[in-house]
């Protein structure tokens, strides 16, 4: 980590039997870890889940001793290859991302590790950055998970439910020698608790061990036939050996309440907003007591279907709370209704919106409309306390919309990407109208005010990539930027080799600030900084010529004339293949 010392919560992963754990939910994951007896983790950071990565950095030497090998990994991708390990041996493995841009980076792995089936437990913890509060395009893994055969775990956002979910997880994926994904949304990787710690567990079977005696299951391999034996045993053995786990030990869980005709089924994620609701509507209490029962998914993939049909006994409609598009579990749940022949009404999106965050006040609104519909007895005499409320939200937005302006996220003042960007509106004043494929990173704001630069973002480290297209003579040749840290992750072949490969006539900017500023600031091998665990001081101008690249010039991105004339140059020169200008 670049800028930031996590002492204080390396301490907290020394905690051991009966002592109290304080602090925040994806910390709290980071100790479940160690309490699970995990052998190996690895992943890429990225929010919400930065942080067990960089408590874990570190914590390196604290892991070894404890027999645990830690490796910061270079995408998402070589995190789920990482997870490899786990399929001949008995071996527990943890890796580590951001949500569903991550999960589509990792996706070749993924797929071929939950076809072969792992031997020791697999998790994949999954920073689900959906909502308000995302930097990223909307979407949920719950797709990946079920198209996969991944089982999904969303546990109830407190520290006991979280910390419990991740020791079960491991079990749930040896008992079903299938990979578990656990999706953490944003509020839950960082709600604060505490919960009973026990002893860190030294892995039962080590990294060691399956060195000293390396395993081969052909069975194993992902070349046909055994891909077609793989499939079914999926279905056929997996699932239902996972079925099994989830009812046996109870991951789901019931609530009861007095309005017993209807219920309310929540991914667990939600289950905090959708108390707050229910407390909003004077349905619940503080403390968690509903007069409405609530069927809480922990697991939102695979479902059981006999716990939903014991649930929907008796009761006229049931609400599905399900945050996002598509309504993959309202329509599982009509589905095993209708063929068990019960016929529970099931609502869900006729009152909830069809996509967008969940919040609190989102949630009211739709649990009130369903109430409404089935069991207004419900809100009788809390009539003035609902309207009092809908009052204050309303007064609230009215006040925040004429005190705070409404402002896109931007380029922090002083930064030193704003002169290079300057220099690029200089050019474009020269010579006209500039097309420019931007990446993700810092470097994404130069398409805001004041700079309007960037037509396009695509992917990490896929902005050269994403200018392949525009590969003709002309007088004002494509730009596309990538950042160092899209450079390591992703670019160096995705986009740079590609670019050489194809004899790519525009411009490559890569800036580069010596760490990848895009993740939260972590090192890479072009950092410049002397750390004691890092020897890797790689010039990127070195990596680019060494793969081909003909045309390098280097600059500061303080040097507004030394910036201006490089980009000058790169679209003058008559030298064949890319042009990087490497901006420092």
């Amino acid at each position: 980590m670049a800028e930031r010392s996590f002492a204080k919560e390396i301490e907290k992963l020394r905690l051991g039997e009966g002592e109290e754990f304080h602090g925040e939910g994806i910390l709290a994951v980071t100790k479940a870890l160690l309490q699970s007896g995990v052998g190996y983790v690895g992943g890429y950071q990225g929010a919400p889940i930065s942080h067990l990565l960089d408590v874990f950095t570190e914590a390196s030497g604290f892991l070894k001793d404890l027999g645990v090998e830690f490796q910061s990994s270079a995408s998402e991708a070589a995190a789920a290859a990482t997870l490899a390990a786990s399929v001949n041996y008995p071996l527990r493995g943890a890796v580590t991302w951001k949500s569903t841009v991550g999960t589509n980076v990792a996706s070749d792995a993924l797929s071929n590790i939950s076809s072969s089936g792992v031997n020791g437990g697999a998790l994949i913890i999954c920073g689900e950055d959906y909502g308000e509060g995302a930097s990223i395009m909307q979407e949920r893994s719950h797709a990946f998970a079920m198209k996969s055969q991944i089982w999904l775990v969303d546990p109830r956002p407190n520290l006991e439910t979280i910390v419990d979910l991740v020791e079960k997880s491991f079990e749930l994926s040896e008992a079903s020698n299938s990979p578990v994904m656990m999706e953490l949304r944003i509020r839950a990787c960082h709600v604060h608790g505490k919960f009973i710690a026990k002893d860190n567990q030294r892995p039962k079977f080590t990294v060691k061990d399956a060195l000293d005696n390396p395993q081969r299951h052909p069975d194993r391999i992902i070349l046909p036939p055994f891909t077609y034996a793989q499939e079914r045993e999926k279905i056929e053995q997996r699932w239902p050996a996972a079925v099994k786990y989830i009812k046996d030990q109870g991951l789901n869980e019931f609530f009861e309440g007095p309005v017993d005709d209807v219920g309310i089924v929540v991914q667990g994620g939600l289950y905090n907003n959708s108390m707050r609701a229910l407390e909003r509507l004077g349905c619940a209490d503080t403390f968690g007591n509903s007069e409405i029962p609530i069927y809480v998914l922990n697991v939102t993939y695979p479902l059981i279907d006999e716990q939903f049909i014991e649930f929907c006994a008796g009761k006229r409609s049931i609400l599905i709370i399900e945050e996002g598009q598509p309504d993959y579990i309202e329509q599982a749940v009509n589905s095993m209704l209708r063929k068990a022949d019960v016929q529970t009404r099931v609502s869900g999106k006729d009152v909830l919106p069809l996509a967008g965050e969940y919040t609190g006040a989102v949630l009211r609104e739709g649990i009130e409309k369903y109430l409404q519909q089935w069991v207004p007895q419900a809100l009788k005499d809390k009539t003035t306390l609902v309207k009092r409320g809908k009052k204050k939200l309303e007064n609230a937005m009215e006040v925040m919309s004429e005190s705070i302006p409404i402002r896109p996220p931007g380029l922090c003042t002083g930064c030193p990407e704003r002169p290079f960007f300057t220099a690029m509106k200089l050019l474009r004043k020269e010579i006209g109208p500039l097309q420019v494929s931007s990446d993700i990173g810092c470097h994404t704001f130069s398409s805001s005010e004041p700079f309007n630069l960037g037509n396009t973002v695509v992917g990490y480290g896929l902005g050269p990539a994403s200018s392949s297209a525009l590969n003709i003579r002309h007088e004002r040749r494509a730009i596309s930027m990538i950042g160092d840290g899209g450079f390591w992750h992703n670019g160096l072949t995705t986009s740079i080799g590609n670019a050489v490969e194809n004899e790519h006539d525009g411009v490559i900017v890569v800036i580069d600030n010596g760490y990848s500023a895009a993740t939260g600031g972590q090192w890479i091998p072009s950092s410049r900084a002397n750390s004691e665990n890092r020897q890797y001081q790689i010039p990127l101008t070195q990596v680019v010529k060494g793969v081909g690249v003909k045309w390098v010039r280097k600059t500061r991105t303080y040097n507004i004339p030394q910036s201006l004339k490089a980009l000058r140059d790169a679209m003058t020169t008559k030298t064949a293949g890319p042009k990087v200008i490497v901006a420092e």
